[in-house]
């Protein structure tokens, strides 16, 4: 089940052209990250990050058409795999029916020090809950 949410793309976000700038939607990408670990796993990263993180740990992304100011995209985010420290997703971003961008990461949940840690029973439920059901056995 994908979590879905609406970005638009504002003056920040863009070149002098008006066309977003690719390393900004590195930061979109990052806040729909935050919003999923809110709204869906419960895990506010205000809280996360007192003690633990969940940092990137590897992202691939495709630009497929350019999005200008004032666009709203959609981002779905995806989880697709769940190990015992890590969760790899798949991210969409549309407007109205064209992509724009196309991406797949590895956060990693971990300890202040760097080191992996096991997911909390909770979050993992939520996780799993959250997967496409070929990917649940």
């Amino acid at each position: 089940m994908a979590f879905t949410v609406q970005v638009p793309v504002r003056f920040r976000h863009c070149d002098p052209a008006g066309i977003v700038f690719f390393p900004r939607y590195f930061e979109m990408i990052n806040d729909v990250v935050e919003d999923w670990f809110a709204e869906t796993l419960d895990l506010p990263f205000e809280k996360l990050v007192i003690a633990n993180g969940a940092p990137t740990a590897q992202i691939e992304a495709s630009f497929t058409a350019p999005s200008l100011h004032g666009d709203v995209l959609e981002f779905q985010l995806t989880p697709t795999k769940l190990g015992r420290s890590s969760v790899r997703y798949d991210l969409e971003a549309h407007c109205g029916s064209e992509l724009r961008l196309k991406a797949s990461a590895t956060l990693v949940y971990i300890e202040k020090l760097g080191r992996s840690l096991p997911w909390p029973d909770d979050v993992r439920l939520r996780i799993e809950a959250q997967l496409p059901e070929a990917d649940k056995a």
